[in-house]
């Protein structure tokens, strides 16, 4: 197996990866805050730079903890950070699911606020809506 620090090319993103992600899923929700703590420290020890989430992971906390986490340890400009939107956050808000305009952009704007950044790395369509076309 290679090493955590040896880097590869995340598609023809440009972006320069660790061959194992870190998906944040259970941040929040089967991970309380000191184990999340625990995981993320010990992955960043090992030279672990790719987090993936979405913002409806524990309702949003596991955006939040990470976010907290990165800030914490002073290392956005290291991190690449995908997350991913389409399900609906605001219930009673007809258009705050779905993958048109108006939902990617609420959807963004709160996963900046959780993650505690102006810009994420990778933004993933989590389902397609069978509504939306291009």
């Amino acid at each position: 197996m290679k090493q955590m620090k040896d880097y590869r090319t995340l598609g023809r993103t440009g972006l320069k990866v660790s061959p194992h992600g870190l998906g944040v899923m259970t941040y929040g929700w089967g991970a309380d805050k000191a184990a999340a703590r625990a995981i993320f420290d010990l992955y960043r020890e090992r030279g672990g730079n790719f987090f993936d989430t979405a913002d409806m992971y524990a309702g949003g906390e596991s955006e939040s903890l990470l976010g907290e986490f990165i800030h914490d340890a002073h290392c956005r400009d290291e991190a690449v950070i995908a997350t991913k939107f389409s399900f609906n956050a605001q219930p009673g808000n007809p258009n705050a699911d779905g993958n048109g305009r108006k939902n990617i952009l609420r959807a963004l704007e709160g996963s900046l606020r959780r993650l505690k950044t102006d810009y994420v790395d990778v933004y993933i369509l989590h389902a397609w809506d069978r509504v939306t076309t291009n």
